[in-house]
């Protein structure tokens, strides 16, 4: 079998379907071995991915609009998870927007991933880009022990790591899906000419991948599907049956030319780009998904 070197920057239920195909062994039936490496920072994996010390990356689709433009020839090959739930996560003595100035604030990568959008959001609340600082920290897990020992105010924060600070008496000043319900979500990415060079053996872990998603939706595998959480991540069962339930009441992962747009507008803007807006087409192939999901 063809060996295939994945990064992933962080862990929670977004990796779901990741869990199941390794558990249940769907990646080696389609046949591909999947060496998995938590990579903990964007910033790191999208320099390794462009590098080639990664095959395949999962991460944000800006992360791919930003090394394009750079000259990478990365492309998102396929929709790898619904648009996250985020939590903005803050201190117990944070009650508003406003209590944010003068304050820090973790994020992954200061011009990455939903970095952009929380930039966006602290806008149009009324904060300058001077009000408040921006510390790279890392991945969830590390974002969330920042929180937890004081080295940060607030950050996003996906299931379980906002909820178990919650249950620490921290607060939430509102989620992803209500201030941006349309923006896409996480993508897989590849360099052009490695998925030319191993177009079967792209194909081979798409199609594992999207078996595993298949699986999730069946409720008759509820209960095996919550064995395959990785105990590390300290799912409560009630919230883990609450994951499972939404994950199969929504139609699989999907990324979309208008939703490419989104996130080349916010990068243009972010970027202060004064150069026609990029088209979808040159940030993404969808062709190898189309051939594993036939």
């Amino acid at each position: 079998m063809q060996t295939i070197r994945l990064a992933v920057i962080s862990e929670g239920v977004n990796a779901w379907p990741l869990y199941v195909a390794q558990g249940r062994c769907l990646f080696a039936q389609a046949g591909v071995e999947v060496e998995v490496t938590l990579t903990g920072s964007s910033t790191h994996q999208l320099e390794q991915l462009r590098n080639g010390g990664y095959d395949i990356g999962f991460q944000q689709s800006d992360h791919v609009v930003r090394a394009v433009e750079t000259g990478s020839d990365l492309a998102i090959v396929m929709a790898q998870g619904h648009a996250p739930e985020l939590s903005l996560v803050v201190v117990p003595t944070v009650h508003s927007f406003a209590d944010l100035r003068g304050q820090d604030i973790a994020v992954d990568g200061t011009h990455t991933g939903y970095a952009l959008l929380l930039r966006k959001l602290l806008t149009e609340r009324g904060l300058a880009p001077t009000d408040y600082r921006f510390v790279e920290i890392g991945g969830s897990q590390e974002r969330f022990d920042a929180l937890r020992q004081g080295q940060a105010v607030a950050s996003w924060l996906n299931p379980p790591f906002d909820r178990n600070l919650f249950a620490a008496g921290f607060n939430s000043l509102g989620m992803t899906t209500d201030f941006f319900p349309t923006y896409p979500g996480s993508v897989a990415a590849a360099r052009r000419a490695w998925a030319v060079e191993h177009s079967d053996t792209l194909v081979a872990f798409i199609r594992g991948f999207k078996q595993a998603c298949q699986w999730l939706k069946d409720p008759a595998n509820e209960a095996a599907a919550i064995g395959l959480l990785p105990e590390r991540l300290q799912i409560s069962p009630e919230w883990a049956h609450k994951a499972f339930a939404a994950f199969g009441a929504r139609a699989l992962p999907n990324i979309t030319a208008s939703g490419i747009e989104q996130v080349i507008a916010l990068y243009w803007a972010a970027e202060g780009l004064q150069k026609p807006l990029g088209k979808p087409h040159q940030y993404m192939d969808l062709s190898y998904q189309v051939r594993a999901e036939q």
